[in-house]
């Protein structure tokens, strides 16, 4: 009961932190209307939010080792919180920026924190299960939050009001996620860890060197392919003759399709292991590309949530192989330096296949995301003997 009671508090969080942040995109037009913001000053409030997110994402998993995951995840709930009721209250530019640097250092406080409560509740195969079920939530909080957004400023609903309203949302769900996970007597720092025999991988907990290097290889690859593939599918729509208005259904369509793959890849990657279920997943991923690609518009449209199931549920299962890698006593550390390298990735794979978009035209952009997408199919077979050598070591341990 406590297990699943951990579970459904960490989706939970990731679902608000995640809805608050896909928020953003919809709020980004109206405040450059308002504020009268131009293109590079709505980059750089973007950026406000995504970099201080990156910065902190690292240390938070550091940091709880000292302080325990269910203080910093109820800070970092009332830190976005605040963050976006202190957008609500912006007179300016400088006003939008510090309120999403607030809201966004709030942000990095729940994926690695979130990630190793779940690890640490679950075992085997249903640990993997368990992940896939966390990582769907966070698609679920953005079709959510973007979707009511949408529809109440639609109603003409003020968007500081809106903003507010989120923020204070967010603080409530800060103090309740802190007194739940108190009583479930889950996430307090452990006085002990610092007494036990030391750990390999320079205190990082690394109980594989080299099949750590090759998943987080795996996980810049693949985040890298997925930021891109969302950033451009509206634009391909474009290119098929979709009206402007309708293109970005498109990037709900992927998202919708990644709430079902997070979750149902994490199921296939307890059943058939996650090297078997990476090589598939990642193989259909840049098949589902090229057939979008090559597709006339309302097929695309159609093959859209499909695309979206095996390139966003990829996630579930590289994220799930984390715990096998890293020691107990630094799951966060080893999430957190996992979900840091994704932060790197949604930054670089935009950037770079947008410049050779630039170069080459959309369409061979598209190809490119699909030749580097199988490449962690070729990556994961590299996984197998380290995984191998750690369930024998752990099988003999016990």
């Amino acid at each position: 009961m406590r297990r699943k009671a951990t579970l459904a508090a960490c989706c939970a969080t990731h679902g608000v932190q995640d809805g608050l942040t896909a928020s953003i995109y919809i709020l980004l037009p109206i405040l450059a209307q308002a504020f009268g913001l131009s293109f590079a000053q709505v980059g750089l409030v973007r950026a406000a939010h995504s970099g201080a997110m990156g910065l902190l994402e690292l240390p938070s998993g550091m940091l709880s080792e000292r302080f325990g995951q269910r203080r910093l995840l109820a800070f970092g709930l009332l830190c976005a919180g605040s963050g976006y009721v202190t957008v609500s209250m912006a007179g300016g530019f400088a006003g939008l920026l510090i309120g999403l640097c607030i809201a966004g250092s709030g942000a990095a406080f729940q994926h690695a924190l979130s990630s190793s409560l779940v690890s640490g509740a679950f075992t085997g195969p249903s640990r993997r299960t368990a992940l896939g079920a966390y990582n769907s939530s966070g698609d679920t909080g953005k079709l959510l939050f973007s979707g009511f957004l949408t529809t109440l400023l639609g109603a003409g609903a003020a968007w500081p009001h809106v903003a507010a309203g989120y923020g204070s949302l967010a603080i409530v769900a800060g103090v309740a996620l802190f007194l739940l996970l108190r009583a479930l007597q889950v996430g307090a720092p452990d006085p002990l860890s610092r007494s036990r025999s030391p750990l390999r991988g320079a205190d990082w907990g690394i109980r594989h060197r080299r099949g750590f290097a090759t998943l987080a290889v795996i996980v810049l690859l693949d985040i890298a392919v997925q930021d891109a593939f969302l950033v451009f599918i509206a634009f391909l729509m474009v290119h098929k003759q979709v009206p402007v208005g309708l293109a970005g259904f498109a990037v709900v369509l992927t998202l919708a399709g990644g709430i079902a793959g997070k979750f149902g890849c994490g199921l296939l990657a307890a059943r058939l292991g996650p090297v078997r279920a990476l090589i598939a997943v990642e193989i259909v991923s840049a098949a589902a590309i090229l057939a979008v690609l090559a597709a006339p518009a309302m097929v695309a449209f159609c093959l859209l949530p499909l695309a979206g199931v095996v390139l966003q549920g990829s996630s579930s299962i590289t994220y799930g192989t984390v715990g096998d890698l890293v020691d107990e006593r630094r799951q966060s550390r080893g999430f957190a330096l996992v979900y840091t390298l994704s932060s790197v990735a949604s930054i670089v794979g935009p950037i770079s296949f947008g410049l050779v978009s630039d170069g080459f035209g959309l369409e061979t952009a598209l190809v490119a995301m699909a030749v580097v997408v199988a490449l962690p199919a070729l990556l994961a077979l590299f996984l197998r003997r380290p995984l191998r050598q750690l369930r024998l070591a752990q099988a003999q341990a016990a």
